[in-house]
């Protein structure tokens, strides 16, 4: 899922000021409402440290060797995301794998906590990424908005409020290119009820008080809603919440897995949710998670819906979208052309150069700006009207695709019926052995 659901977090960019009062180190924080790459003893903001962060959720890097079996069982070269380290660590992917392999079922779930009337380019990653997947996998996809939560979690969001951004952000989430054959968009507002609410009362009751604050950090200040709704968030991990689609023989339908795209922070969620899955008869979920798009302001922190300067948004005009990376991507590059030539720049902080290696399809090529920048062959406006062009192109594709979905599309792709696809045209056919 996108970096929602859950209250965007502020950016945690930090003023003289506030450095200046920092006596001690701030360790990393990343949940589905607040990431923070933390600040050392200087008052420094460190970007977030994604292998750390690995070990403590207790997931897998994604190896080489996985990503060279993903080529060889699905025929395709691995996305650029995956290639990049974008999209970089899982649970049980290799278990998909397996099942793909086979011909057995499974399919995608991701989705979108809606707190805008427009998504911005962070958004868009792992929905750019699950479009894929549901390309070469030929499975069906189920995405949740989960306005429910938005308005139980935000203090300044009203139910017209949640209700009228599910309406825009599900025609953005269109405009990414999904096949309405094989995708179903549903709020949660609208559709919660029979066999999803049935799967939502069987994780609630084992789902303790406890274990949600320990998961999640919340206090006695948080209302009853927001405790519950990891089990409404995991519900949809389960085939059998989606009878329209899968059928109603319930222990069939049970030992079909979902395969869940989505940034990091929404792993807590599921955390529990594989906790309790089998308990419940039902298969666990595997995952497969991505970093994060990094706020114009740099390292340490991701794009916030409520912060315009932190964000590309997909509405954003092209020269809107100049102006921002002008002023505020945050430079790797060196004070002066002079000392850039001198001494080149540092990609890994530098934002424009981070934004190329979402959105540059071209390996050769981000490696030749990679090698140019640092080596001061490159200067700071140059890689900064690269990244521009890069970014207003896929924007603008965006903005076409957008200006194509109207009422009656989105009636569709939110209309409950069956869905089409193939899965596997040439699966591994074990034989079984002879009596």
């Amino acid at each position: 899922m996108t970096d929602e659901p859950g209250q965007p977090p502020a950016l945690t960019t930090l003023s003289l000021a506030e450095k200046a009062h920092v006596s001690k180190a701030v360790e990393q924080k990343v949940t589905p409402f607040d990431v923070s790459g933390g600040v050392d003893e200087s008052g420094k903001l460190l970007p977030v440290d994604y292998d750390k962060l690995v070990r403590e959720f207790g997931a897998n890097l994604i190896s080489k060797q996985l990503l060279e079996r993903f080529e060889k069982v699905t025929g395709h070269r691995p996305h650029r995301f995956m290639r990049r380290g974008i999209v970089f660590s899982h649970r049980e992917l290799n278990v998909i794998l397996d099942r793909y392999e086979k011909g057995q079922p499974f399919f995608l779930y991701t989705g979108r906590g809606p707190s805008s009337d427009s998504v911005h380019v962070g958004h868009t990653i792992p929905f750019e990424f699950t479009k894929w997947l549901q390309d070469v996998f030929d499975v069906p996809l189920v995405i949740m908005l989960s306005d429910d939560e938005k308005f139980m979690h935000s203090q300044k969001i009203e139910i017209d409020d949640a209700r009228k951004y599910t309406k825009a952000n599900v025609m953005d989430i269109i405009a990414v290119g999904f096949d309405p054959k094989k995708t179903f968009i549903f709020s949660n507002l609208d559709f919660v009820g029979a066999a999803f609410y049935e799967n939502i009362c069987r994780l609630a009751k084992r789902i303790t008080i406890n274990s949600v604050r320990g998961t999640f950090g919340f206090t006695d200040s948080n209302n009853v809603g927001e405790f519950h709704f990891c089990a409404t968030q995991s519900a949809s991990a389960f085939a059998t919440s989606f009878p329209h689609i899968f059928g109603t023989d319930r222990k069939k339908v049970a030992s079909i897995p979902a395969l869940i795209p989505c940034a990091i922070d929404q792993d807590p969620y599921f955390r529990q949710c594989r906790e309790h899955a089998e308990k419940m008869k039902y298969k666990k979920p595997a995952l497969i998670h991505s970093i994060f798009l990094p706020a114009l302001q740099g390292p340490g922190s991701k794009m916030s819906a409520s912060v315009d300067s932190s964000a590309i948004f997909m509405n954003d005009t092209p020269n809107r979208i100049k102006n921002k990376i002008n002023k505020y991507a945050f430079s790797g590059g060196q004070d002066t052309a002079e000392l850039q030539r001198k001494l080149g720049g540092n990609t890994k902080v530098d934002v424009p150069f981070q934004y190329l290696t979402f959105f540059l399809e071209d390996d050769d090529e981000l490696e030749r700006i990679r090698v140019a920048y640092e080596k001061g062959e490159m200067l700071t406006g140059e890689l900064k009207q690269r990244c521009i062009a890069e970014v207003q192109a896929y924007v603008q594709a965006f903005q076409e695709r957008r200006a194509q979905v109207n009422e009656q599309t989105v009636a569709e792709y939110m209309r409950q019926r069956p869905l089409e696809w193939k899965g596997n045209p040439n699966p591994i056919v074990v034989e079984k052995p002879k009596k």
